[in-house]
């Protein structure tokens, strides 16, 4: 897998709290699809092997509630979300929106560990009230909580030039 290259972190400022509010949100948004087929297909799955009806009984003595094999797997889709675009690109979606990435130290895409650093640590940073996010405005670097324990920073991109400027009219181009 090809990784894009990176900026050197010096020419990149941090991202500020609210772009990075944003991304998350637009992420939410996304998980919350995800999460919907992900439960669609469990429930699919369980009503194969256990038959609709059994299903059907189960669900209405509540015997479906707080699932945790489906709650593992909601889980474990949802950091498989956000790895996958760390590793790949450095972005979600929600984050590609917002021009913002996450990157090493150096610049260089992250590994698995601290994929799995990262994101229990961002986990951690939202319990209390999500002060490991407020840091980052009291941090002389701008990092949060879970950008520290990871060895990871959040930047902010610079603006895309090109699609984003108007075209010529055709009477205009040579």
């Amino acid at each position: 897998m090809q990784h894009r290259s990176r900026a050197p972190t010096t020419q990149l400022p941090p991202a500020p709290l609210w772009r990075r509010l944003a991304a998350i949100f637009y992420d939410s948004l996304l998980l919350v699809a995800l999460w919907m087929v992900t439960s669609g297909l469990y429930l699919a799955l369980l009503a194969a092997v256990m038959g609709s009806e059994t299903l059907r009984l189960q669900a209405d003595s509540g015997g479906l509630n707080r699932n945790p094999l489906l709650g593992s797997l909601l889980f474990l889709v949802t950091f498989f979300f956000f790895a996958y675009f760390w590793r790949r690109l450095g972005q979600t979606l929600g984050m590609q929106v917002w021009r913002v990435r996450i990157q090493t130290l150096d610049g260089s895409p992250l590994r698995w560990t601290q994929c799995i650093l990262r994101f229990m640590g961002a986990l951690f940073s939202m319990l209390p009230a999500g002060l490991g996010y407020w840091w980052m405005l009291w941090d002389r670097e701008g990092k949060t909580w879970h950008d520290r324990y990871s060895l990871t920073e959040t930047v902010l991109m610079p603006p895309r030039t090109g699609k984003s400027e108007k075209r010529k009219p055709a009477s205009e181009r040579g």
